[in-house]
């Protein structure tokens, strides 16, 4: 049976590995040991505070975590932000977990950890001779960037030329070699194309593709799924029903945290999200939009589409419009005026592009379920504002400066007004159909097996994947051992 997720050593490799990693000092956090930082080695624990969180540090590897505490440099609980009614008008609470607190400030960095650790502690790349290359719409090839400065070794970022600058800038800054390919978020063929170019004529490449490997979801399963079942007990009542995960389909990393929740609370909907302007999902849509981090036009090959239950569509507009709101000084003040706290306010900047996407995802969740103040909505605050304040520049330029009425006008009509419109709630062969879906951009233009494609539909499947976790973990454990760390 196709199993992407064994453990395939070279041994004649491994060796460069283990040298590279004691050279510096590199020693690798297990899964087990992201979702509970209070097993965590002592001497690492004591390094910790004297570390910056975008240091390029190697115990840096350990905060790739929801519960860094960036007051003491250890950790606490999970980093959440909750939104209630008065800003989002709907009764039903709204829990976001914080992406900012991650080294590189979003949580991607997670996916390129799941990603990169399985080939380098059994030696299928080798950081003396390979270079990795990242195919992204954003956030994961910064993250891999990172990885790579930790090894010294060369990362390939390759992201569309219309990302923000910000992630252009500190690519570059890290040391990555940048590739910017033709279009939009939503141009993710044109990165592929790049990756074969890259494969058939650089054999010193290895190609970590977030959106078929399987340890970008492993992480979100384990690490981002267990952050929010532990979250669960913190923040739930007597009353309390989990109701919904929303996540945007992005890479399918991230939503896979709902195939760990759906083991608890198998009535849970976990609703995936995508950009209105190109609704592959809602309506085998098209298109290019400007929320950044979604990637589209495609159904990843790592998206367990039979535990998606519902699509929605965001307008990209809105989620710039708030962007605004949240960030503008004229914005702040007019959320103050009409009730919103100090508290509330002063954290709206820990909402990116994305994160207002999930928001607006969860608010017209609630709003198509009718829930109400005893049913609880977990989303993702992937990244913050700080990736996209030439975004923010640029409609400035644009539209003029924000005023309070842009900021009322705003509020209302992007926030309030979100409708239960461009949803679809999902049958089995709505599933299944969204499914067949990967056959054209995987099987047809990637060289994946039909046969491969056909297992992916089988729940069996994804259980046998997620339980690698432990067999990962031991692995990792005998690494370090033997880079005497």
């Amino acid at each position: 049976m196709y199993n992407p997720v064994k453990l395939n050593y070279n041994k004649s490799v491994l060796n460069n590995t283990v040298t590279r990693c004691r050279e510096r000092n590199i020693l690798i956090p297990t899964f087990r040991q992201l979702q509970n930082p209070e097993t965590i080695p002592e001497k690492i624990m004591k390094r910790l505070p004297e570390v910056g969180l975008w240091d390029v540090d190697p115990v840096n590897l350990f905060r790739i975590s929801w519960k860094n505490d960036i007051n003491t440099g250890l950790f606490g609980g999970v980093n959440f932000m909750e939104f209630p009614s008065e800003i989002t008008g709907v009764k039903a609470r709204i829990i976001g977990l914080v992406g900012k607190y991650f080294p590189t400030g979003a949580h991607k960095v997670g996916a390129a950890f799941g990603c990169l650790v399985p080939r380098l502690i059994t030696g299928e790349f080798d950081p003396v001779t390979h270079r990795a290359v990242w195919p992204s719409t954003g956030n994961y090839c910064r993250g891999g960037a990172f990885d790579c400065a930790l090894l010294a070794c060369t990362p390939v970022a390759i992201l569309p030329e219309e990302m923000s600058q910000e992630r252009f800038d500190w690519l570059r800054e890290i040391g990555s070699d940048v590739i910017a390919t033709p279009g939009s978020e939503s141009n993710v063929k044109e990165i592929y194309d790049k990756c074969w170019e890259i494969r058939n004529t650089d054999p010193t490449a290895v190609i970590f593709n977030q959106f078929d490997e399987f340890g970008n979801a492993i992480y979100h399963h384990e690490v981002t799924g267990n952050a929010m079942l532990e979250l669960w007990n913190q923040v739930k009542t007597d009353k309390s029903r989990l109701a919904a995960y929303v996540s945007a389909t992005g890479s399918a990393g991230t939503i896979a945290a709902g195939d760990k929740l759906k083991k608890t609370f198998p009535n849970m909907k976990t609703v995936a999200t995508e950009a209105l302007q190109c609704p592959t999902l809602l309506s085998n849509g098209f298109g290019a939009h400007r929320i950044e981090g979604i990637g589209d036009k495609h159904v990843p090959w790592i998206h367990n589409t039979r535990n998606t239950d519902v699509v929605t569509a965001i307008d990209d507009e809105d989620t710039m419009r708030l962007l605004r709101l949240f960030n503008e000084k004229s914005g702040i003040e007019y959320l103050k005026e009409i009730g919103i706290s100090d508290d509330l306010s002063s954290k709206l900047d820990l909402l990116g592009i994305s994160s207002i996407c999930n928001v607006l995802g969860a608010v017209k969740t609630a709003k198509y379920y009718e829930l109400n103040e005893d049913d609880v909505i977990f989303t993702v605050l992937t990244d913050s504002a700080e990736m996209y304040f030439s975004r923010l520049q640029e409609m400035n330029d644009e539209r003029g400066e924000f005023t309070k009425t842009d900021a009322a006008i705003t509020f209302e009509g992007s926030m309030i007004k979100q409708a239960k419109d461009n949803m679809k709630e999902l049958s089995y062969w709505d599933k299944k159909a969204i499914h067949n879906l990967k056959y054209f951009t995987w099987v047809e233009q990637q060289a994946k097996e039909i046969e491969d494609l056909n297992t992916l539909w089988n729940p069996e499947f994804w259980d046998n994947t997620f339980s690698v976790v432990d067999e990962w973990d031991k692995a990792i454990e005998e690494f370090n051992s033997l880079t005497g760390l």
